[in-house]
């Protein structure tokens, strides 16, 4: 069987996977060891000069991290991936694999507070500029490119704004441009495929929806395998002049016998080996057990987000809901035309009428929900991001990520819905 032809539910269970040959375990088992036999001195010498990829150091690589790579990446229609220590050293990494001092990103200004800290303040202290466009305007990405632009950068369902982003329109800016688009799907997971709409990286905060029980950190990068990173050659130097971190390696070259690979190949033997952020073989098996029941837990997930946005917009307090299915215009028909089966994910925002105080009080008399830093939980999750997650940004920034003093974010879980909507209703009643 092709398993390449199967559903991504399908896969989601059988991808990169079957049994142990040693022991027939159906279960992925943790490698939990930190290095590997070489079989002789020449198996050792062609795994090093990457004549014969394999084990050599659980910083670089692990079995179980590689069923994880094969699972996601086979699920999100890639060629390849690479799981790491967080969503934000796979963010920090999907930069600096083709930016160097000097270089610059178009970035959506619709991001978690998070990734726009690091956009805006980490990468400016070592040199690579972050360029913020309006998502609403794709020829914003046009007029913000010069020969120094590496990359486009956005959310699929923006935390919090979530409008959902013109992957379409910007990747094929971006290709006439020689750039490539670079995706965050973490809110968005088996509801959209980025590949499918023109973007060549997909990156993940495994975190969230895909482990999606609160109990693993992680990250993951995907290559798509669709952009010809060689044509564009001199945008992209560190993949396409000699390596000298790595033998001389051109990476467009050296991937050829491996596949259309260069970009997650340079990632995982210079970025992943010199700054190790690595995950570790006990999360990559949460991870895989998280994986295997997504696509259900994600149609929970947006069901339940309907119901609690439709009665949000029904409350007195409640001067505004932010939800995909809710939105009207040019709004709604991108998420239409990007999330599948009418199903628009687990976030929603409303704002308060009486702002920051209301939201505080909102939170503060929740008895269900948690209040707590994190979306994708089996729990209903609640955060006022003015004063935790984008309290670091000013309040310019705060506003043109969507974040305004009112504004409250709901990560819905698979709670049943009417015990979800009598919590928020009563902290309501105390806002």
């Amino acid at each position: 069987m092709d398993k390449s032809k199967l559903h991504p539910d399908t896969l989601a269970l059988h991808g990169g996977w079957r049994a142990d040959p040693a022991t027939g375990s159906v279960a992925a088992p943790i490698f939990q060891t930190t290095s590997y036999q070489f079989r002789d001195t020449e198996h050792a010498s062609d795994l090093f000069a990457l004549k014969e990829l394999g084990n050599i150091y659980t910083r670089i690589m692990n079995p179980t991290q590689d069923i994880l790579e094969q699972r996601i990446a086979m699920v999100e229609g890639g060629v390849a991936a690479l799981a790491v220590a967080s969503g934000q050293a796979a963010s920090t990494y999907c930069i600096l694999n083709i930016a160097s001092a000097g270089d610059n990103i178009v970035t959506s200004t619709d991001l978690y507070g998070g990734t726009w800290n690091l956009f805006a303040n980490t990468l400016k202290q070592i040199g690579i500029e972050a360029r913020f466009v309006d998502p609403q305007d794709p020829e914003a990405f046009a007029r913000a490119t010069d020969d120094k632009t590496r990359c486009y950068y956005a959310e699929t369902l923006p935390n919090p704004k979530l409008e959902v982003f013109p992957i379409k329109e910007v990747a094929d800016v971006g290709r006439k441009l020689g750039v490539p688009l670079i995706i965050d799907n973490t809110a968005a997971p088996m509801i959209c495929r980025p590949f499918e709409s023109g973007a060549a990286i997909v990156m993940y905060s495994t975190t969230k929806y895909v482990g999606g029980h609160g109990t693993t950190i992680g990250g993951a990068v995907i290559d798509g395998g669709n952009f010809d990173w060689e044509a564009n050659a001199k945008r992209f130097p560190l993949l396409n002049t000699p390596d000298p971190s790595y033998h001389g390696a051109i990476w467009t070259q050296a991937a050829k016998p491996l596949g259309p690979i260069a970009y997650v190949l340079r990632m995982r033997v210079t970025l992943l080996r010199d700054i190790g952020a690595a995950e570790s073989p006990f999360n990559a098996f949460q991870l895989i057990q998280g994986l295997e029941t997504l696509p259900l837990r994600m149609r929970r997930h947006c069901e339940n987000a309907a119901i609690v946005a439709k009665a949000l917009a029904k409350h007195p307090k409640v001067t505004k809901v932010i939800y995909p299915g809710l939105m009207k215009g040019e709004a709604r028909r991108r998420a239409d035309a990007y999330l599948q089966d009418g199903l628009y994910g687990g976030l929603v925002g409303f704002e308060l009428k009486d702002g920051a105080d209301a939201g505080q009080r909102f939170i503060d008399a929740l008895e269900l929900l948690y209040h707590v830093a994190n979306i994708g939980d089996a729990r209903s999750l609640a955060i006022h991001p003015a004063s935790t997650t984008h309290s670091q940004l000013s309040s310019e920034d705060q506003i043109a990520s969507g974040v305004t003093p009112g504004y409250v974010r709901l990560s819905i879980g698979l709670e049943y819905p009417n015990d979800i909507l009598a919590d928020i209703h009563q902290a309501l009643d105390k806002a």
